[in-house]
């Protein structure tokens, strides 16, 4: 079971790094197993693949469907559970081809609960007046996929060092303040014109 997880872990990052036409002797080198190991517990490039982005929905749908048991405010919610999409990696999701999705039953289960699961969280937000109302789930989940996703040769520990403030400028873009900051002024009122004109001796008013 630990060398599953290792290799798991291992393709999980080179798949979103480089891409899955990764080769399977470099994922074996950084998982630190044989190839043999490899192939004793994924037959092959797309039962690897597969079995990566069924644990990346799996962890995202529980992700999803924790934040919506929660009943904090619930942009802060949805925040939470976006922050968590990011830190678990869900943007691993890219790497899946639309033909390798068709027939795997738990990989459509799985994605199915995660959709599910974001968009009670997204609609409970908008209903709330904390969210502005023309974003759907799917761009919601299509944006999470792309959030902190290496660029490429960037490794993941590279990109994590980043994405949670990428995470934020995103989240800054969907949210409605109930009273939002006024935008700061170009100068501080002591530099006026006017102020300076009036302080100055002898001024005569207009």
């Amino acid at each position: 079971m630990r060398n599953r997880t290792r290799i798991l872990d291992a393709a999980q990052d080179m798949f979103a790094e480089r891409g899955p036409e990764v080769v399977m002797d470099e994922i074996a080198r950084r998982a630190g197993v044989g190839n043999a190991t490899l192939y004793r517990h994924f037959s092959g490039r797309d039962a690897l693949l597969t079995a990566v982005i069924e644990r990346v929905a799996t962890v995202g749908a529980d992700a999803a469907e924790e934040a919506a048991t929660q009943q904090d405010d619930p942009f802060t919610v949805l925040s939470r559970f976006v922050r968590a999409a990011a830190r678990h990696r869900l943007a691993s999701l890219c790497c899946l081809s639309g033909e390798l999705a068709g027939n795997r039953p738990e990989l459509v289960r799985q994605k199915d609960r995660l959709l599910h699961a974001a968009q009670l969280l997204l609609t409970r937000a908008q209903q709330a007046g904390r969210v502005r109302t023309d974003v759907s789930v799917e761009e919601l989940m299509t944006a999470l996929t792309q959030l902190g996703r290496p660029l490429p040769g960037v490794s993941w520990p590279a990109t994590d060092q980043c994405s949670q403030r990428i995470v934020q400028l995103y989240l800054d873009g969907l949210h409605i303040q109930a009273q939002p900051e006024p935008a700061a002024l170009p100068s501080s009122p002591s530099s006026h014109p006017a102020q300076r004109r009036e302080a100055s001796p002898g001024a005569q008013p207009q």
